[in-house]
């Protein structure tokens, strides 16, 4: 496990500003936190930093066709459960009530244990059980919130109804201003444009959906440190891409950095990068599949006329 003082120390001693075991002022600490913090913001923005991505599954409301996703939005649940240290720095989540929505990898929980991310399952899927837990804490049994990070982006979609997936095309503003008909009600939704607002980001859907479990697959929002003693687990390479680049951008506040140093840690930072981007490379999407096994090819039908003819 590494604590954001972990990285922070190793960055600030890479460019001569600490010894090896010398104390990091507090100061120092602070201010190069909040650029770590800023540094993993603009990672997020960045597609081929991210190192996976979200799949965030909600029931659709007959009749409602526009949605909030982040803190707060109505994208998320509620439950009664109580968290517990686990081992090497995780909680133990338990739940014994879900009155509503469901529980997902990737949520995260409002309430006393407020930023705190559902990280794996344990006996609990979807619903009463245990999971794993991003923070080693302990919370009495309590009525909880669950949602997702507001996503830069939705990359995909489809809606299950019943025992079949449908898909959901992302359109853009244009290709929804040429809907016709934006009221038209459907069995379940076609496309959905979302408008990444802030603090909440903003999706509506068309037709106006009946029934169904969407399922989105959006880039993960890489999460920020709360605090210095707050632990992490990174993937694969991210905890010495964070030293390097923190190092490369902490340099100039100090100046003690002779040219040779700089080089090498303006290598060290680029190399640390290219290999994250070539670990989460996506291969293409395949161009086609077998027609029996997927719901995408269709006849054209009377529905163009609503949907200005963009829609597949």
């Amino acid at each position: 496990m590494t604590t954001a003082l972990d990285i922070v120390t190793r960055s600030l001693r890479s460019i001569g500003a600490y010894a090896a075991g010398e104390q990091i002022a507090a100061e120092d600490a602070n201010d190069a936190f909040d650029l770590l913090n800023d540094l993993l913001d603009t990672w997020s923005n960045t597609t081929m930093m991210i190192p996976y991505i979200t799949e965030i599954i909600f029931t659709l409301t007959n009749g409602k066709y526009q949605y909030t996703i982040g803190k707060n939005g109505t994208i998320g649940g509620s439950f009664t459960g109580s968290i517990a240290p686990g081992t090497n720095g995780i909680g133990v989540l338990t739940v014994t009530t879900v009155p509503s929505g469901d529980i997902a990898l990737g949520q995260f929980i409002g309430g006393a244990a407020d930023g705190t991310q559902i990280t794996q399952f344990i006996t609990g899927a979807g619903g009463i059980g245990t999971y794993e837990v991003n923070i080693s804490q302990t919370v009495a049994s309590t009525t909880l919130s669950t949602y997702y990070q507001r996503p830069m982006r939705i990359n995909s979609a489809y809606v299950r109804v019943s025992t079949l997936d449908y898909p959901v095309a992302p359109i853009n503003v244009e290709n929804y201003n040429q809907i016709g008909f934006k009221t038209l009600n459907g069995p379940w939704p076609r496309a959905l444009y979302y408008q990444p607002s802030s603090p909440l980001g903003n999706i509506t859907f068309w037709p106006v959906p009946a029934s169904g479990e969407m399922h989105m697959f959006a880039e993960t929002v890489l999460g920020q440190f709360n605090s210095l003693s707050d632990t992490v687990t990174l993937p694969p390479g991210y905890k010495m891409a964070l030293r390097w680049n923190l190092a490369e951008l902490l340099m100039p506040e100090y100046g003690k950095v002779d040219q040779m140093t700089v080089a090498m840690i303006k290598e060290n930072a680029e190399n640390s990068r290219a290999w994250i981007k070539r670990t989460n490379m996506q291969p293409p999407a395949v161009a086609s599949f077998d027609d029996a096994l997927v719901s995408m090819h269709r006849a054209n039908d009377s529905a163009w006329i609503f949907s200005g003819g963009f829609l597949p």
